[in-house]
């Protein structure tokens, strides 16, 4: 696919941005001094050394301090000089020498002007001049503690973060949409909840409470119903296996850091941070025959894998979790078919949940296996199955797994932010590298092509995703608590108690409310609960036997049956209404 102009016009703007922060702190604070500097998603940031510490009263002096730099007009320029000539405009800024040192030995260095009076270490692009940026909206938000280059052995640094748009409606968008997120993140509502904790017993590893559990098992309930139809048989593999297993695989090269080991009978044993390998195992337990071809094995595998504390994040970055694996063992011909069956099913999943999409293509990445002739191949595979399916995609060069190129699915939220989820890895390294075979029509051996495949991506993301995605207001299927019947004074307590035990007997979670508290109360708190019906009933109600509900939406009603809003409430379960 083409590269996208206008973000590669915005990423321009933003990479300038950050040189005109550079500068800006560089006039207000001289000893500062400067390390890196990128452009990011929603604007840029720049990690500094400096004594004095960033607080936000400095922001607005930092912002006028660029402003006025960028109304000056300066160009940027270019420049290219030796890396001893670099290595002296430099001196005493440790970090910039430590990144021209790692330099090849005759390379030349690239660097920017921005106007005559300073300087940076930058291989570009950049807009001509600050004037281009004159219309761009900007906020410095935030200063972070940051290792220089990421390691815990380096000094801490300053990370100052800024958006920056093309205009003020699009960051006050994107600031409202910030806002809107933190009134959503899983981690706090998770807790008013109660769906899930973390420990500090075990950072990463979540503990789920009921409520969380009646949500994370419908999830896979609909997930077993959706793969039974799809001719997917079902299988559990362990969760430690021999160091020899990942050596064969190759994950003992490419991923041994993230993987936690153990000692057993002097071998050593990784938990698996993949289930891929133990499916492998499973389909070389047995011969098999072109006619069982495709053979789906799904698995609701548990893996851990070891996530440094400070990228811990709730659900959506913990060190163990449960994927919705599959796996497609198939011959050549097959390919297309189950890869297109497979952007059916997850299509299919995504629509249930009202999600849009957009598809990125990963290709071959540095650290990886195989022979140029399968990557070309399997690369092909799948552009070839995307463009019979007619879905535009991103090409995201390099970021394919070691063992194949893969296709990424990036949801979008209520509040426009994306999230990879779903995504489909064609292999052709693990059948070869485990040795697997069928029996072709010809009678011959052959080896098989291997699909790897998760929808929710994990099960746990997956919740947290929906959490934001919904503010914690699940739809009626997924809802842990899907009616909660309040009576109006004590003695409405048994009428209460027989809506709640009719509904229960209906497959319906429903709850009593029968505390000696007033209703506007207990309105107040179960809405709070993102509970969505609630049935309220007093003395008319009771005599006539009728309910008055209350519904999201400000649906108000009195004087209904029963027996027509349990109708009602199982058709909005069954066809899982958002």
């Amino acid at each position: 696919m083409e590269k996208n102009v206008k973000d590669e016009k915005i990423f321009k703007a933003r990479h300038s941005l950050a040189h005109i922060l550079a500068k800006a702190l560089m006039s207000l604070y001289p000893n500062t001094k400067l390390t890196i500097g990128p452009a990011i998603d929603d604007g840029f940031y720049y990690d500094i050394d400096l004594d004095k510490n960033l607080t936000p009263e400095d922001f607005p002096v930092i912002e006028k301090k660029m402003k006025e730099i960028i109304n000056k007009g300066e160009d940027f320029k270019r420049k290219v000089v030796s890396k001893e000539e670099a290595l002296k405009l430099f001196k005493g800024n440790e970090y910039k020498e430590e990144i021209i040192r790692e330099l090849p030995e005759n390379e030349e260095v690239s660097l920017y002007y921005t106007g005559d009076d300073f300087f940076d270490l930058c291989r570009g692009p950049h807009v001509e001049s600050s004037r281009n940026l004159q219309n761009y909206a900007f906020k410095i938000h935030a200063v972070n503690g940051a290792y220089w280059r990421g390691s815990e052995k380096n000094k801490m640094l300053q990370r100052v973060y800024a958006y920056a748009y093309p205009d003020k409606k699009q960051l006050q968008e994107h600031i409202n949409m910030i806002e809107e997120a933190k009134k959503r993140d899983h981690r706090k509502l998770g807790k008013e909840l109660k769906l899930f904790m973390m420990s500090p017993e075990g950072p990463g590893f979540p503990f789920y409470l009921p409520k969380g559990m009646i949500v994370r098992n419908l999830l896979i309930d609909y997930w077993r119903e959706l793969h039974t139809e799809a001719g997917y048989k079902e299988i559990m593999t362990p969760i430690m296996l021999n160091r020899h297993l990942w050596e064969t695989s190759g994950h003992w090269d490419h991923y041994k850091q993230n993987m936690f080991t153990s000692t057993i009978d002097e071998d050593t044993y990784a938990i698996k941070p993949m289930n891929c390998p133990g499916g492998v195992l499973v389909y070389k337990s047995e011969p098999h025959s072109y006619k069982e071809l495709p053979l789906r094995l799904g698995e609701l595998g548990i893996v851990h894998r070891y996530e440094k504390s400070g990228e811990l994040g709730g659900l959506l970055r913990v060190r163990s979790f449960t994927q919705d694996d599959a796996h497609i063992f198939m011959t050549p011909s097959q390919i297309k078919d189950e890869i297109k069956n497979v952007v059916s099913l997850i299509d299919k999943v995504y629509k249930v949940f009202n999600f849009t999409y957009h598809v990125e293509l990963s290709t071959r990445p540095e650290n990886s296996m195989g022979s140029d002739e399968d990557w070309e191949l399997a690369t092909n595979a799948l552009k070839g199955a995307l463009d019979e399916l007619h879905l535009d995609y991103i090409i995201n060069e390099g970021d394919g797994a070691f063992y194949g190129p893969k296709i990424d699915f990036h949801l979008k939220d209520t509040i426009g932010r994306t999230w990879q989820c779903g995504t489909i890895q064609l292999d052709f390294q693990l059948p070869q590298r485990f040795e697997l075979e069928y029996v072709g029509e010809d009678g011959e051996k052959h080896r098989p092509i291997m699909i790897h495949r998760v929808i929710y991506g994990s099960i746990d993301r997956f919740i947290g995703l929906l959490i934001e995605n919904f503010a914690g207001a699940f739809p009626l299927w997924l809802s842990p608590v899907q009616v909660k019947v309040l009576s109006l004074t004590d003695r409405n307590e048994k009428y209460v108690n027989e809506i709640v035990e009719r509904l229960r007997k209906e497959k319906i979670r429903a709850e009593a409310d029968n505390r000696n508290e007033k209703v506007g109360y207990k309105i107040r708190e179960a809405l709070n609960e993102k509970t969505p019906y609630l049935i309220i009933v007093g003395d008319e109600e009771e005599k006539n036997k009728t309910i008055s509900i209350r519904g999201r939406g400000n649906e108000n009603k009195s004087g209904l049956n029963l027996d027509d809003f349990i109708l009602r409430l199982k058709e909005e379960i069954k066809t899982k209404k958002i």
